[in-house]
């Protein structure tokens, strides 16, 4: 690579200083890669990934606003300003010292004017790709195919009325785990941005459904049929583009694949931007998803509540960071999924060490979160006082109730016999004080 053009110049490989100084922001003040703790190193628990198509495509443009971020890898044909957006992207994540990156398919290549021209494109691409990650040793997070822009889609992919419509998309993602097998990808995730409606009066919700669960089981039998090692993931949001989104949340997406079978074949990608839209507290689905064992990896952004729309901004709130790596650790970590960044500068951040300092920022934070989370599950002062609330189901009729052998003629002999129960304290405000203790 260092015969290439350096896009990044002037930028070295970001290092750790944990003595830095609060102006100090190119450097790692927290993130500490080699650091152990509980018997795995801190990247290994982070297991951090940059997106492709906000830091690298992204530019800076919205409904109201013409681009403001011009990047020189933007240059050229479509093909050249996709290799050179490529190469760029393998300097900043080798400065910036991560492991993983994830992209949609047409992040990577541009679409042709035939599925066969956009496959070319892709391969041509990815080739390109694997040779930078053989040199390199980055891996692929993730694949995801964009089945959401081109007008085509506009009535959804897997759910739309048109059966013509679904059929390109099925192909689509066949090319698209072709292309995660090829680059050794991890994980493959299913983001149904148009998978939903904007008006009851036009739509048959039952057959949408039935129709996107055997989408998702093509996508399974292909996927055995080439055998891809990778954990099928899907990503859940309520809203945006569409008014309302079938995969809305990580319970909505939980019941689907267990109504339809597939919840063996299939985890979950939550993004908390996403979970906030859906009116959740920012942990609510990274928790709900992991009680069902359903957590398969983390979209790390944040976006802002006050707003109806994804803002996919770079999370720095250390509550927040600490709430999920405390989720994370006690399933015992992410792998095959990982933290990636599915978040922007903002359009006004036009300098290029914003990229960095918008990552570094954010790798800091979730450093900060799995320190704070190893601190209070290595305490278990807050385990002990939940397992002392519960603990009424150790023994006795509650432990029959645990096991699920208890009937109801059962509880109302149990309360024949003792009477009204006692009112006990939640001590909701002292948990709350404890956790901030850790912050």
């Amino acid at each position: 690579m260092a015969t290439q053009e350096e896009f990044f110049s002037g930028i070295p490989k970001i290092p750790y200083l944990p003595s830095a100084g609060p102006g100090d922001v190119m450097c790692f003040k927290h993130y500490n890669a080699e650091e152990v703790l509980m018997g795995r190193k801190m990247a290994d628990w982070l297991r951090f990934s940059v997106c492709y198509w906000h830091s690298f495509c992204g530019t800076g443009a919205d409904p109201f606003g013409s681009p403001t971020l011009h990047r020189p890898w933007n240059e050229g044909t479509p093909m050249e300003s996709a290799k050179k957006r490529l190469r760029a992207a393998f300097e900043f994540f080798t400065k910036l010292g991560v492991k993983y990156y994830t992209f949609h398919d047409r992040d990577m290549a541009p679409e042709g004017s035939t599925l066969e021209e956009s496959n070319r494109n892709l391969d041509e691409i990815t080739d390109l790709a694997l040779q930078l990650q053989n040199q390199t040793g980055i891996k692929v997070l993730w694949v995801t195919c964009n089945l959401f822009a081109h007008p085509r889609y506009m009535n959804g992919a897997a759910t739309n009325p048109d059966c013509h419509v679904l059929a390109y998309a099925g192909a689509q993602v066949k090319k698209g785990l072709d292309t995660a097998k090829k680059l050794g990808a991890e994980n493959f995730v299913f983001w149904g941005g148009r998978e939903g409606f904007l008006s009851f009066h036009n739509t048959d919700v039952a057959a949408e459904l039935k129709h996107m669960a055997n989408f998702f089981k093509m996508a399974v039998k292909y996927k055995e049929k080439i055998g891809l090692k990778c954990q099928f993931l899907i990503e859940p949001k309520p809203k945006e583009p569409c008014k309302h989104q079938y995969d809305y949340d990580a319970m909505s997406v939980i019941g689907f694949l267990k109504h339809y079978g597939l919840e063996n074949h299939f985890k979950l990608n939550i993004e908390p931007n996403h979970t906030t839209l859906a009116g959740h507290s920012y942990e609510h689905d990274v928790v709900m998803a992991s009680a069902f064992g359903m957590l398969g990896s983390v979209d790390s952004n944040t976006g802002s509540p006050d707003l109806g729309w994804d803002t996919d901004q770079f999370p720095m709130d250390i509550r927040n960071t600490t709430l999920v790596m405390k989720t994370i650790v006690e399933q015992g970590g992410l792998q095959p999924g990982g933290l990636n960044f599915d978040a922007k500068v903002r359009r006004e951040s036009t300098d290029l060490e914003d990229l960095f300092i918008g990552h570094i920022g954010a790798m800091d934070s979730f450093a900060r979160g799995l320190r704070n989370a190893v601190c209070i599950i290595e305490d278990e002062l807050i385990a002990g006082m939940v397992k002392e609330r519960y603990s009424s189901y150790s023994h006795g009729i509650g432990k029959k109730v645990e096991e699920g052998s208890a009937s109801l003629e059962e509880m109302e002999a149990f309360i024949k016999q003792n009477g009204e129960p006692k009112v006990t304290s939640g001590k909701q405000e002292k948990h709350e004080c404890i956790f901030n203790h850790y912050i």
